[in-house]
């Protein structure tokens, strides 16, 4: 079964900074847009944001704009989602997925992490 690995979730203070994680040792990850989702307890999942392939293509949900960062490293087969001055609204299950670009900014993946848990203590 394809999937991929998140890492770096926490607690941390409201206007704190965590960056997560995704890889995976189960196929190259540059050609695949790569996308973080997350999920609050009693909602839905919402698209956070995502990268092309070559990295040179960003989206970000509103909520998220001008304070997460996503990045990757096609050398490390890693993509990264650098959060600074997090809100308690932003604490949720983060997951990354593998997905073509309308996918991922349509909401969508096509290959899944099991998540990691952001929690944001106001």
């Amino acid at each position: 079964q394809v999937q991929l690995v998140e890492s770096g979730g926490g607690l941390v203070q409201s206007g704190g900074s965590l960056r997560l994680s995704c890889t995976t040792s189960q196929f190259v990850l540059d050609y695949w847009t790569i996308g973080w989702f997350r999920q609050a307890p009693g909602k839905e999942r919402e698209g956070v944001s995502c990268i092309y392939n070559s990295g040179d293509r960003t989206y970000y949900a509103d909520s998220v704009k001008g304070r997460f960062t996503i990045s990757r490293d096609n050398a490390k087969n890693t993509v990264y989602l650098q959060m600074n001055n997090l809100k308690p609204e932003d604490a949720a299950v983060y997951y990354c997925a593998a997905a073509s670009w309308s996918s991922c900014t349509g909401g969508r993946g096509d290959y899944w992490g099991q998540g990691t848990q952001v929690a944001v203590a106001s």
